[in-house]
């Protein structure tokens, strides 16, 4: 498994809590940053599944 999918999960994972913290606290600015986390962890973790498909894992 490519590193990046690792690295990219957890950047969506972590986004979901920093969202959820920011909803929690009233903190809209905490919430978009927990949103955009997200979407660049996805991304990340697609590059991830094309480096891994590329090696034919």
């Amino acid at each position: 498994m490519d590193k990046d999918r690792i690295e990219g999960a957890a950047k969506n994972i972590g986004g979901k809590i920093k969202e959820a913290t920011g909803k929690l606290v009233g903190d809209t600015k905490m919430e978009t940053e927990g949103k955009a986390d997200q979407v660049a962890g996805k991304v990340q973790n697609s590059v991830g599944g094309v480096k891994d498909a590329l090696r034919g894992k």
